[in-house]
């Protein structure tokens, strides 16, 4: 006989994703906002199909010390909607015993019967066969290992030993605030479900990442997971299966570029074609382009990004190659001839910070393409 459980982490619910600027006639933010709360769902399914009893949160739950009423409830009867399955909710940094007393007080008075507060680094039975060690997260920022406590839980001789912890895993620094790569074996544990490294990533077999179940950032590329762990008995290797949990995918990708190129055929074959909709694309341009290119990039580039959930193009890595022919068409003479030759004399200046040359390259650019639109 084995016990199956869901680990799950930084669900994040009620972020407002205030860093995402939001289109005219979008709702992105909102979109994101609520793909956070049906994560919740997508966790009870993930459950019910795998055959688990029981969803472990490790830490960060709620985004902020201070969500909403109407975010916290709406989580909490969210999981009410699967009763035969228990939701074990951990303190994280975010929100953690101190900044969040409030938080806690209203989720305790106010959770479904299928609902359990670790509050405290008191062990919990779960099941026949398994004992949860819970470890709180008390303060936003700690100065000790937030897992240390786990050193020293009793159990039941014969049950699976489970921590449950959040933090980041020790670097070896002399900082003493982050978790022990090898805190399985210090504190006799089958498995220790982590939180607070917000991408995929296994310490080692007993120790475990899940990551959130939906992702927040161009940084893990590729769609959240939760982990479907199944422990056979003491001593036993874990099984561990991720589960695609993600409704939105945050894809950055490196477009590498070269003068006289066709820059909107190469953006185009680097865009994926499926998915659109629920995908946040930042496309990192580098290497050379000239003006025209660099014109025609733009131009797909805003020509592509409605059909994106967000769409970036960075171009900051990107040179631009200046040719006498492409400032001709800017103006043979007078006044814009004139700033077109001072903007290009700026940004070939050594003399100038790096800052500086850029903001001058990007206004070349933008002259160019501003009067190139005009004559078309």
């Amino acid at each position: 006989m084995s016990f199956r459980f869901i680990h799950s982490s930084d669900l994040h619910i009620g972020r407002k994703f205030a860093n995402i600027p939001e289109p005219a006639d979008g709702n992105i933010r909102g979109r994101l906002m609520e793909a956070r709360h049906s994560a919740i769902a997508r966790l009870s399914a993930a459950a019910y199909n795998h055959g688990a009893e029981h969803i472990l949160l490790a830490g960060d739950t709620f985004d902020t010390a201070t969500p909403s009423a109407t975010v916290i409830r709406q989580a909490l009867g969210a999981m009410a909607e699967t009763p035969d399955v228990t939701w074990w909710m951990l303190p994280g940094n975010h929100d953690n015993l101190r900044d969040a007393e409030p938080l806690w007080e209203t989720i305790c008075r106010n959770a479904p019967d299928n609902v359990k507060t670790l509050l405290g680094s008191t062990p919990h039975d779960i099941g026949d066969m398994a004992t949860l060690l819970p470890c709180p997260i008390a303060f936003r920022s700690g100065a000790s290992d937030p897992s240390e406590p786990l050193v020293n839980m009793v159990s039941d001789e014969g049950r699976l030993r489970i921590g449950l912890a959040h933090g980041g895993v020790t670097d070896f620094t002399e900082s003493g605030d982050a978790i022990a790569p090898d805190r399985d074996q210090s504190a006799r544990l089958d498995y220790l479900a982590l939180g607070d490294w917000h991408g995929r990533m296994a310490v080692s077999d007993r120790v475990q990442y899940s990551g959130t179940p939906e992702q927040d950032r161009f940084k893990h590329g590729r769609r959240g997971v939760c982990l479907c762990v199944e422990l056979d008995g003491p001593g036993a290797t874990p099984k561990v299966e991720e589960i695609e949990t993600g409704t939105f995918l945050w894809q950055e990708i490196e477009l590498p570029l070269h003068p006289r190129q066709d820059a909107a055929a190469a953006l185009a074959e680097a865009l994926p074609l499926s998915g659109r909709r629920d995908i946040l694309m930042r496309v990192a341009a580098t290497g050379w382009a000239g003006l025209p290119d660099r014109a025609d990039l733009e131009r797909a580039a805003e020509a592509s990004a409605p059909e994106f959930a967000h769409f970036d193009l960075v171009t900051d890595a990107l040179g631009t190659q200046y040719d006498a022919a492409d400032l001709d068409e800017i103006d043979r003479g007078g006044a814009l001839r004139l700033a077109a030759n001072t903007l290009k004399d700026d940004a070939e200046a050594d003399a100038l910070p790096q800052e500086d040359r850029d903001v001058a390259a990007d206004a070349l650019a933008r002259l160019y393409a501003y009067v190139r639109e005009a004559s078309e």
